[in-house]
C-alpha cells in the first residue's frame, strides 16, 4: 500500500502533533528530515519552507498540520478524535486552537530565551539537519540556526514586557492540565481528541529543553509521552463529568487570554496596525500582529456559527468567558 511522506522534525511541535495523529489512525507513513539529500522533494512540494509537510500517496503537498489533520479526518473511519457531542467537538476545536496559537507562545519562549536552551536546540536542529557531518560543519549550522531564531522570538509576541505573561499563563496552564490529567488518561476521555494533539505537542516540546524540562508536572509529563503514540483504551466521556477540572483551563486561559488576544490581534490586522494593545485578565500585552492568527480566529468562529444556536453549547462558553469573542 502506497504510504504517506513526512517531512518534520522532531523541535517542530507541528511535526510531531502530526505524526502523532497519523500514528493514531494507523495511517502508513515515513518521517523525513530535510537533508542537503531530501531538500529537492521538500521544495517540489512545499508552498512554504516549513515543516511539517505531508506527501500524499498522489503526490499532493499539504501543510499546515490543522488543516491537514482535518482534511484526513473526514475521509477516515475510527478511531475518531472528535466526540459525537457537538458541544465536546467544539470544545476540543477550542482548545487545539488555543494549544497552537497560545501554548506555542511558552514553548517558543522559553526555547530560544536562554543561551542554555538556543544552544541545545540549535544543536539538535543542526544534527537532524546534517546527519553524519562533521562537529565542525553540525557548529557552523548550530550557530546560523541559532542566529536566525533568537530574534524571532518577537513573532510569538515575546518581550521584556511579555515574559512575565507568558510564564505565568504556563504556570497555570500546567496546574489546571495536571489537576485535570489526575482524572483522566486524556483531555476528553479515554481516547485523544483533537485538542490533545494540539496542546500536547507543544508542552512535549518544552520538556525535551533544559529549562522546560523542569516545568512539566508528573501527569502532564506522562500525558505527552503517551500522545507521541497514543491509543484509545475506552470513550470519551461526558461533559458533565469533564467540566470540574476542563472548565478551569477554559475559563482561566482560553477566556480570558487566548481569546481576547486573538480578537485584539484580528482587529489590529483589518486595521493595518503597526501593533497593538490588550487587556489580558488586568495584564497588558503589546505585540506586532500575526496575519495566520487572525485567519484561525476567522475559522474558528465559522465553526462557532455552524452551531449557533446551541443553547448546551452557549452555556459553556458563556460560563468560561469565550462566547462574546466566538460571535
Amino acid at each position: 500500500m502506497a504510504s504517506y511522506r513526512i517531512f518534520g522534525s522532531e523541535l517542530s511541535p507541528y511535526s510531531v502533533k502530526v505524526r502523532a495523529y497519523f500514528r493514531y489512525k494507523g495511517i502508513a507513513h515515513e518521517w523525513l528530515t530535510r537533508t542537503p539529500e531530501t531538500q529537492a522533494e521538500f521544495d517540489a512540494h512545499a508552498r512554504l519552507p516549513l515543516v511539517p509537510l505531508v506527501i500524499t500517496p498522489e503526490g499532493e503537498g499539504l501543510q499546515d498540520s490543522t488543516p491537514v489533520i482535518e482534511r484526513l479526518e473526514a475521509a477516515s473511519n475510527e478511531p475518531a478524535i472528535q466526540p459525537d457531542n457537538p458541544v465536546l467537538a467544539f470544545l476540543s476545536a477550542l482548545l487545539e486552537e488555543y494549544g497552537d496559537e497560545w501554548g506555542n507562545k511558552p514553548m517558543f519562549h522559553y526555547r530560544w530565551r536562554d543561551e542554555a536552551d538556543q544552544l541545545s536546540a540549535a544543536d539538535r536542529i543542526a544534527r537532524s539537519m546534517l546527519p553524519g557531518a562533521s562537529d565542525d560543519a553540525v557548529a557552523e549550522r548550530a550557530r546560523a540556526v541559532r542566529e536566525r531564531m533568537v530574534p524571532r522570538v518577537w513573532f510569538v509576541g515575546s518581550t521584556p514586557q511579555t515574559a512575565p505573561i507568558i510564564e505565568k499563563s504556563l504556570g497555570r496552564m500546567l496546574a489546571l492540565l495536571e489537576a485535570h490529567l489526575e482524572g483522566q488518561r486524556y483531555l476528553f476521555g479515554a481516547r485523544p481528541a483533537f485538542a490533545d494533539f494540539g496542546v500536547a505537542a507543544q508542552v512535549w516540546q518544552m520538556s525535551t529543553d533544559p529549562t522546560g524540562s523542569g516545568l512539566i508536572p508528573p501527569q502532564t509529563l506522562a500525558w505527552c509521552r503517551e500522545m507521541q503514540d497514543p491509543k484509545a483504551h475506552g470513550p470519551f466521556e461526558t461533559w458533565p463529568a469533564l467540566a470540574p477540572t476542563l472548565m478551569p483551563l477554559l475559563t482561566e486561559e482560553v477566556g480570558g487570554r487566548f481569546l481576547p488576544w486573538s480578537d485584539a490581534n484580528a482587529r489590529a490586522i483589518a486595521e493595518e496596525a503597526e501593533e497593538f494593545e490588550v487587556d489580558l485578565a488586568g495584564d497588558r500585552w503589546a505585540q506586532k500582529p500575526q496575519r495566520y492568527h487572525a485567519r484561525s480566529l476567522r475559522v474558528l468562529r465559522e465553526r462557532y456559527a455552524r452551531l449557533e444556536g446551541n443553547a448546551d453549547l452557549d452555556q459553556v462558553l458563556e460560563a468560561a468567558g469565550c462566547l462574546t469573542w466566538l460571535r
